[in-house]
């Protein structure tokens, strides 16, 4: 599995990754998509809200219950939910098989635990507006035994060295331009369904080195 990060570096964005920037007029953002680890005996790792749809979807890999709340665009069949500031919320009591099943989220805010791995976060997104002040590094938090090592780093850390101890990586995206669907009149589709152009750049601090990538943002 790929977080939505290394799926930009790879040149493989889809739809989940373009509901991330959504929110993004052009301009410079800081402090985005951090994710700091520590691995010694256990594996912790923490970040801000935006990993937390992939961090859900990791926990889905492996046998798991996980309690919390879905936001979703649209209405969700076969559950029950309310609607709330132009999002559908529902309130999740589910396995990982019964938690496959639903594809149609926004995000998915959501604590789980399994077989030595337990993920607790936040139940509330922070506001669009938020300045990098404001970055939450600790909106999600992991921690998991160590032989789900080779899972975590392929999907988070997968540039890192395998023996690595301690890495805190931050993202920066440079929005230059809005480029918007031809012939859609509908304002709030404009908005959902416009791509962003610029950079990415990618800053890891990783026991004793420090790497700084870029890559092109087209999302």
């Amino acid at each position: 599995m790929d977080c939505f990060i290394k799926k930009i570096f790879s040149n493989h964005p889809d739809e989940f990754v373009h509901r991330q920037f959504v929110r993004f007029g052009k301009g410079k953002y800081e402090q985005r998509a951090v994710i700091e680890l520590r691995k010694g005996n256990k594996i912790k790792l923490n970040s801000t809200f935006e990993y937390a749809n992939d961090l859900v979807n990791l926990l889905k890999e492996f046998p798991a219950k996980f309690l919390g709340i879905i936001l979703a665009k649209d209405e969700i069949p076969g559950l029950q939910g309310k609607k709330k500031s132009g999002l559908y919320e529902y309130e999740i009591n589910m396995n990982s098989q019964e938690l496959k099943k639903i594809n149609n989220y926004y995000f998915q805010l959501l604590d789980a635990e399994g077989d030595g791995i337990k993920l607790r976060m936040k139940k509330k997104l922070p506001k669009p507006g938020s300045g990098e002040k404001k970055i939450d590094s600790k909106f999600c938090v992991l921690e998991a035994d160590l032989k789900y090592w080779p899972q975590i780093k392929e999907c988070f850390f997968w540039d890192l060295l395998d023996g690595i101890k301690k890495a805190a990586i931050r993202h920066t995206y440079i929005i230059n331009e809005i480029v918007m669907p031809e012939q859609e009149k509908d304002p709030e589709k404009l908005r959902t369904l416009a791509k962003r152009k610029g950079t990415i750049i990618r800053l890891i601090e990783s026991d004793s080195q420090i790497l700084n990538k870029e890559h092109e943002l087209n999302v």
